[in-house]
């Protein structure tokens, strides 16, 4: 027989079930009225989580980019304060006969890579997305050169090249003779160009096969039903279904390109080359904004037109791709 003192369970009452009222959202608590209260989050919470991101891209991004925009309009030097000058750093660069082979460079860098890596990746990733024995191991050794490291990458291509190198033994072997690859300016750009494509096709290809793997296989189908061969199923069907993705790799392959430093520098030396006339722009940026006597001044402005070039290569490119969509 229950107690007479016993007190009857509610619906409302959780200490004896454990569990929140059916009724009342979770976390919700009752005060002395009974009116219900629900937790409310923090509106600085979500900051507190991306505040460690948010704080390496001001300190190794924001900052860096904001002083150098404000060293580009002064005479700073590597021990030197310096003084603001306004755009006299700018005007020289009008004068100066090594930006204008430094921008001749970057820019036929530029015309010449970009358009290889665009097309050979998509050609390279069509190759292998096919499902057959052994094509998993094409895959990785395509991939291979993306994560070797670009000084062990251009050291190994520098030995190739040189005049005792493995290339030029080759070709007197076939009775052709040796070839200045390493010392004439234009076979030593394109050699550097050539790094370059080796270096990031295998990065391309994987972002194609993502792309390819969206493309239904019943276009392919219907095209070929229709009588279309290969190159016009690919022209057809494959280009405009992958064409955001082109329009991606040609944008992130201009920026690339046009910043090139590595490949140039490590088969053409720190001097440009034979007289300088290899020097990229931003080869110029390490060669006269380092050592104890860099103009950092005259650098950051340097650094400034590689950063509006770069933006410039970008906004065409979307612009190109809104004008098709159009």
């Amino acid at each position: 027989m229950k107690s007479p003192t016993a007190e009857k369970a509610t619906p409302n009452d959780t200490s004896t079930t454990g569990q929140a009222p059916q009724g009342r959202p979770a976390g919700a608590r009752r005060d002395a009225a009974g009116a219900t209260r629900i937790r409310r989050q923090l509106p600085t919470s979500p900051w507190l989580f991306a505040a460690p991101g948010l704080a390496i891209v001001a300190v190794f991004i924001l900052y860096p980019f904001l002083s150098t925009l404000n060293n580009a309009f002064t005479d700073k030097r590597t021990l030197i304060p310096g003084e603001y000058v306004g755009f006299a750093n700018f005007q020289e660069l009008l004068h100066d006969d090594m930006f204008w082979i430094g921008l001749r460079n970057s820019t036929i860098y530029v015309l010449v890579v970009v358009p290889a890596l665009v097309l050979l990746p998509l050609l390279l990733a069509m190759l292998v997305q096919k499902h057959i024995p052994g094509i998993t191991f094409f895959r990785s050794a395509f991939y291979t050169p993306v994560v070797a490291s670009i000084v062990v990458v251009g050291l190994i291509w520098v030995w190739m090249l040189d005049e005792r190198g493995l290339v030029n033994a080759l070709l007197e072997a076939v009775g052709v003779g040796k070839v200045g690859f390493l010392s004439d300016q234009w076979l030593l750009l394109f050699s550097a160009m050539a790094v370059t494509v080796w270096k990031g096709l295998g990065y391309y290809m994987i972002i194609y096969l993502a792309a390819l793997a969206n493309v239904p296989r019943e276009l392919h189908e219907a095209a070929a039903v229709d009588g279309a061969g290969p190159v016009r199923r690919f022209i057809s069907v494959t280009v405009p279904a992958v064409r955001s993705t082109m329009v991606l790799v040609g944008a992130l392959s201009s920026v690339a390109a046009f910043k090139v430093f590595s490949e140039v520098y490590l088969m053409a030396g720190p001097t440009g080359g034979p007289a300088g006339e290899d020097t990229t722009l931003v080869m110029l940026v390490q060669r006269v904004g380092t050592g104890l006597t860099g103009r950092v001044g005259y650098a950051s402005a340097i650094s400034v037109v590689v950063f509006v070039v770069t933006v410039a290569l970008m906004l065409l490119v979307l612009r190109a791709d809104r004008k098709e969509d159009a």
